[in-house]
């Protein structure tokens, strides 16, 4: 598990969150590396900034937490070098 050191220096917006996606998988089970073409989109992440929530809902998941979301979720953001997806905290389908 990453760090949570690598701060981001950004704060979304009433129900959204940041999301450092997990790094897609290399190998199948079996020991086949997959090429970069083949690799399909990782759908778990950890959130790094969470909005404070609408006025009537309050925001579940919290900065640090494991979470998985749909495969097509969120807009990818570059922030200083880094690649995150920023999302509504309803795209987000369980936390691990």
């Amino acid at each position: 598990m990453e760090s949570m050191a690598n701060n981001v220096n950004i704060t979304p917006l009433h129900d959204r969150v940041i999301v450092k996606p997990a790094a897609a998988e290399e190998k199948t089970a079996g020991g086949i590396i997959i090429p970069d073409t083949a690799k399909e989109k990782p759908q778990r992440g950890i959130v790094v900034a969470a909005g404070p929530g609408k006025k009537d809902e309050p925001m579940t998941v919290k900065s640090g937490d494991t979470v998985l979301y749909g495969k097509y979720a969120g807009t990818e953001i570059s922030l200083e070098g880094a690649d995150y997806l920023i999302m509504r905290e309803s795209d987000i389908l369980a936390v691990v």
